[in-house]
């Protein structure tokens, strides 16, 4: 394992599963200092001390990232105990209202957009000047292939993800002057606890089914999405900003 975030200080949100676990694990392991977010304490405070127990510098704060203020006080804890961010991988999102468009009401379609989007929007306010402050870095947003295309009884998913390719897109334009580089994952299907738990099939069921919908014959493990989003936040992928970035099996290549 290489050491591309030595003295680094990076934030992920979503951190407590899936694929901001995995992303979590790995850029610890390359030397980072890891600050997590989630809403569940037991589980953030439960993989941070794991973290440490590891050698890494960990700590959790508790956080709905739907609600700006608690996105706001996140960033000051970051603040207080580390003085800077070099980098953020934003992967909270789920599908939350599944259904035609005219059966979805107006609650649950803000709901939906808040957990897909305002998250990312309000996560991005308040990471970016830390960036700069530090001299730069760079910002991974968590998007779908969704994102790219449509999909039936996703219309509220699907459009939020849609938005954060733009948001992305729009603040990579606002900040590349000031060497901060944002991009957006355009994920296919990744075996999670909400893939398995989502589809109202056996977890191995739901594996198989999800696989058979990627050219590739698979979903993908989420230590492949967090060492594509490990290089994406590192110098390595320094050329590389406001792009919507395809690991996906190759559903968005037909």
């Amino acid at each position: 394992m290489s050491a591309r975030f030595t003295d680094k200080v990076v934030l992920v949100t979503g951190a407590t599963s899936g694929m901001g676990r995995a992303a979590a694990e790995r850029i610890a392991a390359e030397g980072a200092k890891v600050v997590l977010a989630a809403r569940g304490e037991e589980a953030g405070g439960g993989l941070a001390a794991e973290l440490r127990a590891g050698g890494a510098d960990a700590f959790f704060v508790a956080t709905d990232v739907t609600v700006e203020a608690q996105v706001a006080d996140l960033v000051q804890q970051v603040v207080d105990r580390h003085g800077r961010l070099d980098a953020a991988f934003n992967n909270v999102g789920a599908a939350t209202a599944v259904g035609p468009v005219t059966d979805i009401d107006a609650k649950a379609w803000d709901a939906d957009l808040a957990l897909n989007l305002s998250s990312v929007f309000y996560s991005l306010k308040y990471q970016i000047p830390l960036l700069q402050a530090s001299g730069g870095g760079a910002i991974v947003n968590n998007a779908s292939t969704l994102a790219v295309t449509g999909g039936a009884a996703m219309a509220s998913y699907s459009a939020g993800k849609h938005g954060v390719v733009g948001l992305t897109r729009s603040a990579a334009l606002d900040t590349a002057a000031a060497g901060i580089r944002i991009n957006a994952l355009v994920t296919g299907g990744v075996d999670t606890p909400l893939l398995r738990g989502n589809m109202g099939m056996p977890p191995e069921e739901a594996v198989r089914v999800a696989g058979s919908l990627h050219p590739i014959g698979r979903i993908a493990q989420p230590e492949e999405i967090a060492a594509f989003v490990a290089f994406l936040l590192s110098d390595e992928a320094r050329f590389i900003t406001g792009a919507a970035l395809a690991i996906d099996g190759g559903m968005t290549a037909a």
